[in-house]
């Protein structure tokens, strides 16, 4: 038998078959299983896909035992120390780091389609002044295909391309005016003249009764976590992207769609969490305490911010974000703040604690992303927003991968079904 091939025999009926496999560039090879439903009449059994290839991609791949993480084949730490969030944009959507001319082109084109239609900044006034921002984000992004249907022709490789540079636009627009909608303040409208991170904090912060002038400390290390969140293979939301456009909807709908699952605590919340965590253990005192009842399943607590769905070593990002994290503090002369140096101290702790070496629970992103956010004067419940607004980069680039792809079918997985066999009806009188 090819040492590309697998044989699967049906023990049952004696029935074989030969499984062919398929290789990537790097990475596991994977099975192709379409035939078993026709062959042996059975389904693959796997919660969760812990075990699934849903597609075929070329833009991010990971190695969770080795730490890696690589946009188009470029490192995380290099793209994270040499790079910006545009031109990583571009290279999820490109494939290719732009050239000198290619990247003013892209940059243009983003800050020219960062404004709100005005009838679009009205819906605002229908959601209640405390309004999760993460719904108006989602609603509003649905939205944007009632103001530009003109241009959601998925067929079209042009429109394709229009919808991917207005997402990246105007998301920081649309997130930031669910802030201010949410504190009561007049909508800021974008500033042309700033770079994307920049102009981001400024229609947070500004106000328009006097001047705000942007911290280029600030604006580095927000650049930075949104490197970091741009695209993280098949994850939850990319899959609800994929899932959602794969039924041919428009664009719109199906990051709209994305941007709900990273609401979700398990998914985009996480670094809140850390920060309840950090605040519920309170002091650093009670740090041997609180892992203590970690480690003790019936003692209810959970240590967040460490290990990863994907990761079993140490979060690449989490060694970035460390570094940028000790410089806003220092910035802001809170290196020593008591919520920093108790998550300095957990993290020690922990790395040095056999329970949690043996388990490879090692800090990953969120452990620090949330602490950042907060030094920057973010409120918490802004945190999923602003990954929404990183990730939107690579939403649109798996978006337009899928739909350029001619195998694309529209996704319809499986069940294993549990409920009962067929019954018959019975009047209520009988019941």
């Amino acid at each position: 038998m090819s040492k590309n091939m697998y044989r699967l025999t049906n023990l049952a009926s004696g029935k074989s078959s030969d499984l062919e496999t398929r290789s990537g560039t790097v990475g596991p090879d994977v099975i192709d299983i379409g035939s078993l439903w026709r062959d042996h009449g059975v389904f693959t059994y796997d919660p969760g896909f812990m075990a699934t290839a849903s597609t075929e991609s070329r833009i991010t791949y990971i190695d969770g035992d080795a730490g890696v993480l690589l946009y188009r084949g470029y490192p995380i730490e290099q793209l994270a120390a040499q790079s910006n969030f545009l031109e990583v944009s571009y290279l999820l959507l490109k494939g290719e780091l732009p050239d000198a001319a290619r990247i003013v082109s892209f940059t243009h084109s983003i800050t020219r389609h960062t404004m709100l239609n005005q009838s679009l900044l009205r819906l605002y006034g229908g959601f209640h002044h405390n309004a999760h921002p993460m719904a108006m984000v989602a609603a509003i992004v649905a939205s944007l295909a009632a103001f530009y249907h003109d241009t959601t022709n998925i067929s079209d490789d042009h429109h394709r391309e229009i919808v991917s540079h207005r997402i990246i636009a105007k998301i920081p627009t649309i997130s930031a005016a669910a802030y201010k909608h949410s504190l009561g303040q007049p909508f800021v409208y974008p500033r042309n003249d700033l770079d994307y991170c920049s102009n981001m904090l400024h229609m947070l912060f500004a106000v328009p009764c006097e001047t705000y002038e942007v911290d280029p400390l600030h604006a580095k290390a927000l650049e930075l976590l949104f490197i970091l969140h741009a695209d993280h293979e098949q994850n939850a939301s990319t899959s609800t992207v994929r899932l959602a456009g794969s039924t041919g909807c428009n664009p719109y709908a199906a990051i709209s769609a994305g941007v709900s699952a990273l609401w979700g605590p398990a998914h985009g919340g996480a670094n809140e969490a850390v920060l309840d965590m950090l605040e519920k253990i309170g002091d650093v005192k009670r740090v041997p305490e609180f892992l203590a009842r970690v480690k003790d399943k019936a003692g209810g607590a959970r240590l967040m911010g460490f290990g990863h769905r994907v990761y079993k070593n140490f979060d690449p990002r989490a060694t970035i974000i460390r570094e940028m994290c000790h410089k806003v503090l220092a910035k802001l002369g809170e290196a020593h703040s008591p919520l920093f140096e108790l998550a300095l101290v957990l993290e020690e702790i922990a790395l040095k604690d056999d329970y949690f070496i043996s388990r490879k629970l090692y800090p990953n992103v969120d452990f620090y992303s949330g602490i950042i956010y907060r030094a920057l004067g973010i409120p918490r419940s802004m945190f999923t927003v602003m990954f929404a607004i990183a990730r939107s980069a690579g939403w649109v680039a798996q978006w337009q991968e899928m739909i350029a792809d001619p195998t694309m079918k529209i996704a319809r997985p499986r069940q294993l079904y549990t409920g009962p066999v067929r019954r018959d009806y019975m009047p209520v009188s009988k019941r």
